[in-house]
Protein backbone atom coordinates (compact mmCIF):
# COMPACT_ATOMS: atom_id res chain seq x y z
CA UNK A 1 0.00 0.00 0.00
CA UNK A 2 1.23 3.39 -0.70
CA UNK A 3 1.29 6.21 2.42
CA UNK A 4 1.39 9.19 1.15
CA UNK A 5 2.49 11.45 4.02
CA UNK A 6 1.27 15.30 4.27
CA UNK A 7 2.13 18.44 6.99
CA UNK A 8 -0.77 20.70 6.44
CA UNK A 9 -1.20 24.22 8.69
CA UNK A 10 -4.51 25.01 9.63
CA UNK A 11 -7.32 25.68 11.89
CA UNK A 12 -9.48 23.71 13.97
CA UNK A 13 -12.39 24.68 12.14
CA UNK A 14 -14.96 22.06 14.29
CA UNK A 15 -14.92 20.89 18.06
CA UNK A 16 -12.63 17.75 18.79
CA UNK A 17 -14.70 15.01 19.33
CA UNK A 18 -13.29 11.92 21.34
CA UNK A 19 -14.69 8.44 20.92
CA UNK A 20 -13.90 5.36 22.65
CA UNK A 21 -14.05 2.26 20.75
CA UNK A 22 -15.36 -1.09 21.94
CA UNK A 23 -11.56 -1.96 22.94
CA UNK A 24 -11.36 0.91 24.74
CA UNK A 25 -8.95 2.75 22.28
CA UNK A 26 -9.73 6.72 22.06
CA UNK A 27 -9.98 7.76 19.21
CA UNK A 28 -10.24 12.06 18.39
CA UNK A 29 -11.57 13.09 14.82
CA UNK A 30 -12.12 17.25 13.74
CA UNK A 31 -11.97 18.96 10.39
CA UNK A 32 -9.04 21.55 9.54
CA UNK A 33 -9.21 24.27 7.37
CA UNK A 34 -6.08 25.18 5.79
CA UNK A 35 -6.54 28.71 2.89
CA UNK A 36 -3.49 29.02 0.71
CA UNK A 37 -2.48 32.57 0.25
CA UNK A 38 -0.45 33.94 -2.55
CA UNK A 39 0.51 37.45 -3.65
CA UNK A 40 -1.25 39.56 -6.30
CA UNK A 41 0.22 41.62 -8.88
CA UNK A 42 -0.10 44.78 -6.96
CA UNK A 43 1.83 42.53 -4.08
CA UNK A 44 -0.92 41.84 -1.41
CA UNK A 45 -1.87 38.88 0.04
CA UNK A 46 -4.81 37.61 -1.07
CA UNK A 47 -7.20 34.03 -0.01
CA UNK A 48 -6.66 30.99 -3.06
CA UNK A 49 -9.26 28.81 -1.60
CA UNK A 50 -9.69 26.54 1.29
CA UNK A 51 -8.87 22.56 1.82
CA UNK A 52 -10.79 21.22 4.14
CA UNK A 53 -10.25 17.87 5.95
CA UNK A 54 -11.02 15.41 8.55
CA UNK A 55 -7.75 14.85 11.14
CA UNK A 56 -8.45 11.53 13.11
CA UNK A 57 -6.03 10.95 16.16
CA UNK A 58 -5.64 7.46 17.64
CA UNK A 59 -4.57 6.47 21.39
CA UNK A 60 -2.01 8.97 23.38
CA UNK A 61 -2.53 11.48 20.59
CA UNK A 62 -6.17 11.58 20.88
CA UNK A 63 -5.68 12.06 24.57
CA UNK A 64 -3.55 15.07 24.03
CA UNK A 65 -6.11 16.33 21.27
CA UNK A 66 -9.06 15.87 23.80
CA UNK A 67 -7.15 17.82 26.19
CA UNK A 68 -5.79 20.90 24.25
CA UNK A 69 -7.54 21.59 21.33
CA UNK A 70 -10.55 24.11 20.90
CA UNK A 71 -12.16 25.31 17.63
CA UNK A 72 -10.45 27.67 15.69
CA UNK A 73 -6.77 26.89 16.96
CA UNK A 74 -4.03 26.96 14.87
CA UNK A 75 -2.41 23.99 14.17
CA UNK A 76 -0.09 22.05 12.28
CA UNK A 77 -1.14 18.20 11.37
CA UNK A 78 1.80 15.66 10.48
CA UNK A 79 0.05 12.14 9.33
CA UNK A 80 -0.87 9.88 6.55
CA UNK A 81 -3.36 11.80 3.85
CA UNK A 82 -5.57 9.37 2.13
CA UNK A 83 -9.24 9.53 0.39
CA UNK A 84 -12.48 8.54 2.05
CA UNK A 85 -15.01 7.53 -0.43
CA UNK A 86 -18.98 6.87 0.74
CA UNK A 87 -22.51 7.20 -0.61
CA UNK A 88 -24.50 9.78 1.11
CA UNK A 89 -27.70 9.06 2.49
CA UNK A 90 -29.43 10.59 -0.86
CA UNK A 91 -27.60 8.22 -2.77
CA UNK A 92 -24.75 10.69 -4.36
CA UNK A 93 -21.56 8.91 -4.15
CA UNK A 94 -18.86 11.30 -1.89
CA UNK A 95 -15.24 11.53 -1.59
CA UNK A 96 -13.25 13.51 1.20
CA UNK A 97 -10.13 14.08 2.37
CA UNK A 98 -9.03 12.65 5.45
CA UNK A 99 -5.57 12.87 7.51
CA UNK A 100 -4.58 10.00 10.12
CA UNK A 101 -2.41 12.03 12.12
CA UNK A 102 0.85 10.82 13.97
CA UNK A 103 1.14 14.33 15.27
CA UNK A 104 -0.58 17.21 16.27
CA UNK A 105 0.69 20.83 17.32
CA UNK A 106 -0.08 24.30 17.89
CA UNK A 107 1.51 26.36 15.24
CA UNK A 108 3.92 28.60 17.28
CA UNK A 109 3.98 31.57 14.25
CA UNK A 110 0.11 32.33 15.16
CA UNK A 111 0.04 31.99 18.77
CA UNK A 112 1.49 31.00 22.03
CA UNK A 113 1.23 28.11 24.46
CA UNK A 114 2.05 26.77 27.95
CA UNK A 115 3.80 23.39 27.94
CA UNK A 116 2.88 20.72 30.25
CA UNK A 117 4.64 17.84 30.19
CA UNK A 118 3.31 14.08 31.07
CA UNK A 119 5.07 11.49 32.47
CA UNK A 120 5.07 8.14 30.34
CA UNK A 121 1.78 7.50 28.10
CA UNK A 122 0.40 10.72 28.96
CA UNK A 123 -1.35 9.88 32.29
CA UNK A 124 0.02 13.06 33.99
CA UNK A 125 0.42 11.52 37.62
CA UNK A 126 4.03 11.58 38.18
CA UNK A 127 7.23 13.44 37.12
CA UNK A 128 8.36 12.49 33.93
CA UNK A 129 10.94 9.56 32.90
CA UNK A 130 13.73 9.47 30.99
CA UNK A 131 13.96 11.40 28.21
CA UNK A 132 16.92 10.57 25.17
CA UNK A 133 18.14 13.48 23.51
CA UNK A 134 17.35 13.02 19.64
CA UNK A 135 18.31 16.35 18.66
CA UNK A 136 21.17 16.08 15.80
CA UNK A 137 24.45 18.28 16.91
CA UNK A 138 23.18 18.68 19.97
CA UNK A 139 25.53 19.31 23.32
CA UNK A 140 23.59 17.59 25.55
CA UNK A 141 24.23 13.97 26.59
CA UNK A 142 21.96 11.52 25.41
CA UNK A 143 20.34 11.12 28.40
CA UNK A 144 18.64 13.81 30.69
CA UNK A 145 16.27 14.04 33.54
CA UNK A 146 13.29 16.04 32.90
CA UNK A 147 10.55 16.95 35.52
CA UNK A 148 11.92 15.69 38.14
CA UNK A 149 11.59 18.83 40.87
CA UNK A 150 8.54 20.31 39.17
CA UNK A 151 9.80 24.07 39.19
CA UNK A 152 13.43 23.66 40.15
CA UNK A 153 16.00 23.89 37.36
CA UNK A 154 16.69 20.38 35.54
CA UNK A 155 20.93 19.59 35.07
CA UNK A 156 22.13 18.31 31.77
CA UNK A 157 25.61 16.98 31.20
CA UNK A 158 27.58 18.36 28.99
CA UNK A 159 29.59 15.94 26.31
CA UNK A 160 31.96 18.75 25.41
CA UNK A 161 35.26 17.76 26.29
CA UNK A 162 36.22 21.64 27.37
CA UNK A 163 33.12 22.26 29.92
CA UNK A 164 32.99 19.22 32.03
CA UNK A 165 30.70 20.56 35.14
CA UNK A 166 26.82 20.42 34.74
CA UNK A 167 24.72 23.28 33.47
CA UNK A 168 21.10 24.35 34.80
CA UNK A 169 18.63 23.85 32.36
CA UNK A 170 14.82 25.31 32.71
CA UNK A 171 12.63 22.40 32.00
Amino acid sequence: MYETLATIVGNVVTTPVRRQLPTGEPMVTFRLGSTSRRRDASGEWVDSGTMFLTITCWRRLALGVDASLHRGDPVVVHGHLRTIEYRAKDGTDRRELELRAYTVGPDLSRCTVGLTRNSDYGSGSAPASLMRNTCLGSSAEERARVGENQGDATTVQSDSSDRAETQPVDA
